[in-house]
Order: structure tokens, then C-alpha cells, then sequence
């Protein structure tokens, strides 16, 4: 005997949770509603939509959409079929080939609505300890403690480099360049001079080996990292962490979004001066996919994992380690 029929009418919720995923980044695309409109094939088991159904697709409108009624009939299933609509929600999403910080957010909402536990949700969001509340407040107040603390130690050799700066090439000393910062708001991030042209347009270079547009001084401000001293102004601003993701040129972020599909979700912390990245060797030029997916799993890993303790052995392994100043140029 055949399996029956299911209702279309009871895949309405299923309908608008999924594309209620799909219209979170503001960026809704035929990709993604042929990719909703797959799933509801696949839990019909027919080829085409039932009419009634084909229209709600068209139809959404997602400034009424209400995610915890939608949920409220799924609440009664077992974890494992709540899990599976999250998992065609994350699979959706992915449609556009730009999973990012908005559809995260949804998910995870999602994922709250539907009484998933961390187990569940595991390999599907990216759960960290900053979801915590009192994690933030944690991390700005060591920002603050560090900030300060390397700050003052190290105004001398700041007067120093701007002095240097100043002195062996024409333009100011400090540079200031947009960069995108938690939750991919954007910032100025700031910098010691150390080439000749400064570009913050829509197609920014990166600095290769032997770059002509580095100044000699500058050659030296790079491999020291003593250019990214000035950043601690954006620490103690609020912008960014002693430790997180480096930020990256917004034309970088434009373009890497769209080939790795969590590329974004680096943003759901302040970006660093330093990071896992950073100091496990990923520095310098990303000349090819491969070097930014590595820098990309480093970076999500400390998301995932983030401690002060954490915090701490990375800041120590900057100062004291190799792999920082590897590729710095």
C-alpha cells in the first residue's frame, strides 16, 4: 500500500519557516526560491507544487512572518525531525552561495523556537561561548585592561615610528583604511604609513613580497608589525578586540563572500589585532582560495572556542613567537 498523501496545507509552516530563511539577508533570489521550492518537492514526493502551494511561494511576505507561530506546530515532533527543519533551513540559505551573519541569526533564532540543545544544532551553527551574555562584557573588559596596558608601554616607540614615518616619505603617518567590524558594520581601522599609496577604493592590493609601494621604513614597520600599533585606539574606541579575526579590506570581504559560504560569520566577534590565525602562520598575502579557507577555519575555531585563557596564549604567542612574523611584508 502506498504511503498517504500529505496535506499541502500542512506544509505551509514548513514553506514560510524556510523562506523566512531565505529572505533574512535582505538578498531573496530565484536561487533560493527554486532551492525551497525543492524541499517541499522532496517532502511531497511529487514533481510539481499543488497551485495553492506554488502561490505562497510568490506570495511571502516577510515583514508579517511570524517565526514562533510558524513553529509552534513542530513543537510536539521529536528532536529529530525539528533537526531536520533546520537543516533544510541551513541548506536553503546556502542556496545564493553567501551564508551570512543575518541568516545565522535567523537560524539560531530558529534553532531556540524549535528547543534544540547544543547537540542538535552541532555541525548546522556556529555556537560559541560569545552567545553567552556576560561573554561580551568579559571580553570588552580585558580589551580595555590590555588596551590600556600596551598602550602606555608602548607610546614611546609609537612617537618613534610617526616621527620615522614623518621623516622618510611624504604624507601623514598614520593611515586610515574602512574595514568591516562586528556584525559587518563597517570602521576605520588604523595603521602607521608604510607605502607609498594609500587605496581604500572598491579594488584595494594586497601587499606581495618585494612590493614596490612599501617605503624602506615601512618594509621594517611590517615585518615588526609595529604598523599596527596604532590600533590599539580602535581597541580602546570599541571597534575591535586585542584578539579576534584580522579585519580584512572591505573590496577583500566583497569578493571572499562570495566563494566561501561562512566567510561573514568571522563577524560575529570584534575583529583583533591578532589572532589563532595569525599566530598559527596565516599572515601576510592570500594569494590563492586555499590560504583564505585556512585563515577562515582558524578564525571560526576561535569563535567556537574562545576563552581569556585562550585570549592569553594567543597575545603570548604574538609577542613571543615566529609564525606572526611569517610572510609580514
Amino acid at each position: 500500500m502506498p504511503p498517504p498523501a500529505i496535506d499541502a496545507t500542512s506544509l505551509y509552516p514548513v514553506a514560510d519557516i524556510l523562506l523566512g530563511a531565505v529572505h533574512a539577508d535582505t538578498r531573496f533570489c530565484d536561487r533560493e526560491r527554486d532551492a525551497v521550492r525543492r524541499c517541499l518537492l522532496d517532502l511531497l514526493g511529487t514533481r510539481v507544487l499543488p497551485v495553492e502551494l506554488e502561490q505562497r511561494l510568490r506570495d511571502f511576505d516577510a515583514s508579517r512572518f511570524d517565526l514562533e507561530s510558524a513553529v509552534h506546530a513542530y513543537s510536539a515532533d521529536p528532536p529529530i525531525k525539528r533537526r531536520a527543519l533546520l537543516a533544510m533551513a541551513r541548506h536553503v540559505c546556502e542556496a545564493d552561495g553567501a551564508y551570512d551573519l543575518s541568516e545565522d541569526a535567523y537560524l539560531m533564532a530558529l534553532a531556540i523556537a524549535l528547543s534544540l540543545d547544543d547537540q542538535a544544532m552541532r555541525g548546522l551553527l556556529l555556537g560559541s561561548p560569545f552567545d553567552r551574555p556576560w561573554a561580551e562584557r568579559l571580553k570588552r573588559l580585558e580589551d580595555i585592561v590590555l588596551g590600556a596596558v600596551f598602550l602606555a608601554v608602548s607610546a614611546p616607540v609609537m612617537l618613534a615610528c610617526a616621527i620615522g614615518v614623518k621623516l622618510t616619505s611624504k604624507g601623514p603617518a598614520l593611515f586610515k583604511q574602512r574595514r568591516y567590524g562586528l556584525n559587518g558594520k563597517e570602521f576605520f581601522v588604523y595603521k602607521f604609513r608604510s607605502m607609498t599609496v594609500a587605496e581604500d577604493g572598491a579594488k584595494v592590493t594586497q601587499a606581495t613580497k618585494n612590493d614596490a609601494r612599501v617605503t624602506k621604513l615601512g618594509a621594517f614597520l611590517r615585518r615588526s608589525s609595529l604598523d599596527e600599533l596604532p590600533q590599539f585606539l580602535n581597541v580602546l574606541k570599541g571597534d575591535m578586540s586585542i584578539v579576534g579575526p584580522r579585519p580584512h579590506a572591505i573590496a577583500h570581504n566583497e569578493h571572499y563572500k562570495k566563494l566561501i559560504d561562512e566567510y561573514m560569520l568571522r563577524h560575529k566577534v570584534k575583529p583583533g589585532i591578532t589572532g589563532w590565525a595569525q599566530v598559527n602562520g596565516w599572515r601576510g598575502e592570500t594569494d590563492t582560495l586555499d590560504k583564505m579557507l585556512s585563515r577562515v577555519e582558524h578564525d571560526l575555531y576561535y569563535i567556537q572556542h574562545w576563552s581569556v585563557l585562550f585570549d592569553i596564549e594567543i597575545v603570548l604567542r604574538t609577542v613571543f613567537g615566529s609564525a606572526v612574523r611569517e610572510n609580514a611584508y
